[in-house]
């Protein structure tokens, strides 16, 4: 049986679209995966729905479906996504009224729900890597939702879905699937499902692995990373892989680059949890096969947790950010007695539950936390941020912040404000028999 062929469309929500369509159109690919949702992009999708109905899904999904669609169906190229986010139903629907725009009749969408468990979670649910339960947070939540394994996107496959829109399916499992429903893996089959999910990890982050978020130049240096590509795995059925990209791509695939996506976000490698498999990275061999070509093999693993992990996404309110600019002699120093200002009347002003927060940027605020500061800077930015159930802070906020520039000190300039919505997230685990996935194939 002839190697697999997969890759990243995207590696998270507001990803780039234009290497993904190179890649459908060059990429020989049985399929794409397009990684779109963090734990606070689903949050932000429920309040998105709360607001529409219709909303809820990927902002970009109607763009990268227009410009991805065709390509893929020429090439027989299987979508997966988690682009669905808080409301799968309408993306699946949206996907299907862009097929049919695109004149591409009898294009299957298959639409996955069952991740929102929201009915479901008590309120005395304790959280999973913290003190406390869900009644403490004292916030209204926006929704609930688990992470989704291969069990949830394997009956799509089968259903011969050339489009499957999920909402909170988990990174590797939407890599782990296509290769399980090719190669006929079962899913009971411990080293299989490490071996797949290896895979699935290191492709889940794009351009992580072929240079993008590895680049640091001086020690790190990577060619051409304004035109990086995206990621492809060449997978066999043993589950080993040579992880590569397109050959006239900006970006680089090494040893090095692999290392450091093998080890993100990973706690254990000897027992990183999935819905699908306890995997084992921790006898993973990477060798380089030539330019950016690099094979890994020996991943394995253990049986699949019995609880999955859930997403509990509160209303955190609102965030306001304020800046002004000080520069020339002695503008550090009057961008502290600036922040002391805002600090001293924000006190009196704002709501005991507004957290907020000023950085002097110019002077490693990055860094402040750690009592790190630059001396002498010449040129310095205020920034303050206020975060509260109240909008009502936040708008204080940027009225004091923007009266700085008449009521000094001296010399600041370029005012900018802004309010957004704010969420807070948090995880539990419930019992995997608790979680009901349901499917339906929609037909452009």
């Amino acid at each position: 049986m002839t190697a697999f062929r997969i890759g990243t469309g995207a590696g998270f929500s507001a990803d780039r679209l234009e290497p993904a369509v190179d890649l459908a159109e060059r990429g020989r690919l049985d399929a794409m995966v397009l990684e779109c949702l963090g734990e606070r992009t689903v949050a932000f999708g429920h309040r998105d729905r709360m607001i529409d109905p219709k909303r809820g899904y990927n902002a970009h999904l109607e763009r990268r479906m227009r410009a991805l669609l065709p390509p893929c169906r020429a090439a027989g190229t299987v979508i997966v996504t988690n682009m669905g986010a808080a409301n799968p139903r309408a993306a699946a629907e949206r996907t299907v009224e862009v097929a049919r725009g695109l004149g591409l009749k009898g294009l299957k969408v298959a639409c996955i729900e069952g991740d929102d468990v929201s009915a479901i979670v008590p309120k005395d649910q304790p959280f999973m890597d913290e003190p406390g339960k869900l009644s403490d947070v004292g916030l209204t939540v926006v929704g609930m939702n688990t992470y989704l394994g291969i069990d949830a996107i394997l009956p799509a496959l089968k259903a011969g879905a050339d489009v499957v829109i999920g909402g909170r399916l988990a990174d590797p499992s939407m890599f782990l699937a296509p290769l399980a429903h090719r190669f006929g893996w079962d899913p009971a089959d411990t080293a299989r499902m490490g071996a797949g999910t290896l895979v699935g990890h290191l492709l889940e982050c794009g351009m992580q692995v072929t240079g993008g978020y590895f680049a640091d130049p001086g020690m790190k240096d990577v060619p051409d990373l304004a035109a990086c590509g995206f990621p492809i795995a060449e997978v066999e059925a043993d589950g080993s892989a040579v992880i590569t990209k397109l050959p006239d791509t900006g970006g680089a695939v090494t040893p090095a680059t692999v290392k450091e996506q093998l080890l993100y976000e990973v706690h254990d490698p000897s027992r990183y949890l999935t819905p699908d498999v306890t995997a084992d990275f921790s006898k993973v061999q990477i060798a380089s096969m030539g330019h950016d070509r690099v094979r890994v093999s020996g991943a394995g693993g253990a049986p699949r947790p019995d609880k999955l992990k859930v997403t509990i996404g509160f209303d955190g309110g609102f965030q306001g950010e304020a800046g002004v600019s000080y520069a020339g002699p002695g503008a550090q120093a009057r961008g502290e007695l600036a922040a002391e200002i805002v600090r001293a009347r924000l006190a009196k002003m704002l709501s005991p539950q507004a957290d907020r927060r000023f950085d002097l940027i110019g002077t490693a605020s990055l860094f402040a936390t750690a009592g790190l500061r630059a001396s002498n800077a010449e040129d310095v930015r205020l920034h303050v941020t206020v975060r509260s159930t109240s909008r009502e802070d936040a708008e204080l906020m940027l009225w004091e912040v923007e009266s700085l520039l008449c009521c000094g000190p001296a010399g600041g300039g370029g005012f900018r404000g802004a309010i957004a919505p704010w969420v807070i997230t948090k995880s539990a685990l419930i019992d995997r028999s608790q979680v009901k996935p349901t499917l339906e194939v929609l037909v452009a």
